[in-house]
């Protein structure tokens, strides 16, 4: 399996982790809890799925297909 099979998987995972964790504080908020270490679950996946999301919004101008799909007038 190449790079970008493995970076798009992680990305996929890590974005159900920050999902879960946001809802999970939700939840909480809404009980009443004031607990610090819900809010910061959900940084803690965060931070690797930016990088990922990065990673995989530059992929198409890296590899050279990321032409604007404009057709040249002259």
């Amino acid at each position: 399996m190449s790079l970008h099979t493995w970076v798009r998987k992680i990305h996929r995972w890590l974005s159900l982790a920050v999902t879960l964790a946001v809802i999970a504080n939700v939840a909480a908020m809404m009980a009443g809890l004031q607990v610090v270490w819900i809010g910061l679950m959900a940084l803690i996946p965060l931070i690797p799925l930016l990088a990922t999301g990065l990673y995989l919004f530059a992929l198409p101008y890296l590899s050279g297909r990321g032409t604007s799909g404009a057709v040249d007038a002259s």
